[in-house]
């Protein structure tokens, strides 16, 4: 009888300490969508519609002095790239922020690379880190690809305004 009982109490205690990590892990926000609060350089009242350019250059020196930043990875002649372009730039000007663009082949140069293997995309860059990016290669991100309104939720469970 003894035995039951102290086997009871090992299999409790394993539950409650599994139970009190998982809740410190989400409460640390170890489960959610990573939030990215853009530099204040990026946020405009009234943005052109026009990406900033950027080369692999300046992307090296934007991570190095940790900036936090939008990327609208292209690649002319895709259709799909001409569509979630559209819906980058009318989502920038409706919140109120600068979008940079880089083409494909430049990202294959940059460490940008090492996260976004396929294009069009759009990564979010949160102090010099890429936290989130659209995959043109999973399903989960394919509504994102085609409709403005999957596409505006995924920017703004990520997106700090």
């Amino acid at each position: 009888m003894k035995r039951l009982k102290i086997w009871q109490l090992i299999v409790l205690l394993v539950i409650v300490v599994g139970a009190s990590i998982v809740f410190v892990g989400a409460a640390a926000g170890w489960f959610s969508v990573p939030r990215v609060k853009l530099d204040s350089e990026y946020i405009c009242s009234n943005c052109s519609s026009n990406f900033l350019e950027l080369s692999g250059e300046l992307y090296a020196e934007l991570i190095e002095e940790k900036k936090s930043f939008v990327v609208f990875v292209d690649q002319s002649g895709c259709t799909t790239a001409d569509r979630l372009r559209e819906y980058v730039k009318q989502y920038a000007k409706e919140h109120g922020f600068r979008v940079y663009r880089m083409m494909f082949s430049v990202t294959m140069e940059t460490s940008l690379h090492e996260s976004v293997k396929f294009y069009p995309s759009v990564a979010l860059i949160s102090e010099g880190k890429v936290a989130a990016w659209l995959r043109a290669d999973a399903d989960e991100d394919a509504d994102a690809y085609n409709n403005y309104d999957a596409f505006s939720k995924w920017m703004g469970e990520r997106l700090v305004e």
